[in-house]
């Protein structure tokens, strides 16, 4: 899709589809035009309605924010794919900032049209190709240029990374290796200038005693990959790393996972996914900040040689872990590479995953979890990140719950000794790899729920949504602002 924005009035651009957004539920202003097809099916604004013989789509606004705009694009964009509708004609619509507007609404369109068709037969072809804004504005203000070409230019960056991270989460386990991902991440790496890309084995992994990680790979027949991006800009103001649990296949091992939980765990590879999507954004913003994707890329799979309930793993830190179920794999595999992490001197460290389940019962399915030490990072954190539209809520720490993953042969438990409180307690037990120079500059994400869902929602398909990224993003551009 092309965006572009002109000086004419909307009754002078030629398109083949006019949209209008219903924001006064009262269908009192000027862009509505329609009185009679309205009365006739009995329209009260609270659906789309396509007038063919007006040329015509009214799509519901429920406020002026940057999220309602972003859904809107994505409903307009599914009520017209199947048309043989190839421009599409709209006035601007600001809610708030210009800038932040039209990038939210490009956002929703291309979020709103991503598909993963690999393996159908049968690819649909679309013929929606422009969408042509007119600087006449829905509440009379003068629209700068500027600001709209600005936030085309971002919301394309953004929608991109978040879709390229969709297409990885949703490739199927049998391509999407632990080897494939390192792949991905250096075929990234050929594409910018200043991102790099270092991969390294199972021979470095016992090198650098990662015993924890190498624990939950030993039954697989695909070796694991610790994959290292960096984007070094000139001049970067801060080091920000982010760490992502990259399990491209997760069985739950000899803990086995009932067959219905099995099933879309692709998925697990959620977290380095979106690192991945975040540091190629990064590059394409051109963010004053070093940025650092660090990726535990792996498989969990059950065998002979397969890690065990009772086993006893030595981490990268020193810390000893008991190994109560094979199934709380990816924060094995997170202690390591949050060890690993930590010897470049983050100034703010990130690890995001699909952790776990009790984080999507707690929250539900659209929201994700951010854990930590610093209260004042987490509440920062979810300022910044409030108008990229992902959810996210903040889980304290419980002092009491940390009693949970106490062992009595070792220096922690890799579960909790209650079933409550399980997404704390994950995160807890991640708080114990993390130095004491680094605990205030330490944020947890569990993105278990939003990662991947079996059900549309929003402006995202069912499937991958590439949950992080858009918020971290976010995060990331309103402290370049500050700078």
């Amino acid at each position: 899709m092309r965006f572009q924005i002109t000086n004419k009035k909307l009754s002078e651009i030629k398109a083949d589809l006019e949209l209008i957004f219903v924001v006064d539920k009262n269908l009192k202003h000027k862009f509505i035009k329609d009185e009679k097809a309205f009365k006739f099916a009995n329209y009260k604004g609270e659906s789309v309605l396509l007038l063919l013989e007006s040329g015509r789509i009214y799509v519901p606004l429920n406020k002026l924010d940057y999220d309602e705009l972003r859904i809107a694009a994505a409903k307009t964009y599914n009520a017209v794919k199947s048309l043989n509708v190839k421009s599409l004609k709209l006035a601007s619509y600001v809610a708030g900032c210009q800038k932040m507007s039209f990038q939210a609404l490009i956002e929703g369109f291309l979020l709103g049209a991503y598909e993963f068709n690999k393996y159908k037969e049968k690819k649909e072809k679309y013929a929606l190709k422009d969408v042509i804004f007119s600087r006449e504005e829905f509440s009379g203000e003068d629209v700068r240029e500027n600001d709209a070409k600005d936030g085309f230019a971002h919301g394309e960056i953004i929608a991109s990374a978040t879709n390229f991270t969709k297409d990885v989460v949703n490739e199927i386990p049998e391509i999407y290796t632990p080897q494939k991902m390192a792949e991905e991440a250096q075929n990234l790496a050929k594409n910018y200038p200043n991102l790099s890309c270092k991969i390294y084995d199972e021979k470095f992994l016992e090198k650098e005693k990662m015993n924890a990680f190498l624990a939950v790979n030993k039954a697989s027949v695909h070796p694991p990959r610790l994959i290292h991006l960096i984007y070094k800009p000139k001049g970067a103001k801060k080091r920000v790393i982010f760490v992502g649990k990259g399990l491209t296949y997760d069985s739950g091992g000899l803990s086995l996972k009932p067959a219905d939980f099995m099933l879309t765990m692709k998925a697990d590879k959620s977290g380095a996914a979106a690192a991945m999507g975040i540091i190629k954004g990064a590059a394409e913003l051109n963010l004053p900040f070093e940025i650092h994707a660090i990726l535990g890329a792996t498989e969990n799979m059950i065998g002979g040689n397969a890690y065990k309930p009772d086993d006893v793993l030595i981490s990268r830190s020193g810390v000893s872990i008991e190994v109560r179920n094979t199934d709380a794999e990816g924060r094995l595999v997170l202690a390591d590479c949050l060890s690993y992490a930590q010897d470049f001197k983050p100034d703010i460290l990130i690890d995001m995953a699909t952790l776990t389940g009790a984080c999507v019962v707690g929250l539900g399915e659209y929201t994700s979890g951010i854990m930590g030490n610093n209260e004042e990072l987490k509440a920062e954190f979810k300022a910044k990140a409030a108008k990229s539209g992902e959810l996210n809520t903040i889980l304290e720490f419980n002092p009491h719950l940390r009693e949970l993953i106490k062992s009595q042969i070792a220096d922690v438990s890799n579960t909790g000794s209650s079933r409550y409180g399980g997404a704390i307690t994950a995160g807890l037990f991640l708080d114990k790899f993390i130095k004491d120079e680094f605990k205030d500059k330490w944020i947890h994400q569990d993105i278990a729920g939003p990662a991947y869902t079996e059900k549309a929602w929003g402006y995202n398909q069912a499937g991958a949504t590439g949950a992080g990224v858009r918020m971290n993003l976010y995060y990331l551009c309103a402290m370049a602002k500050e700078l």
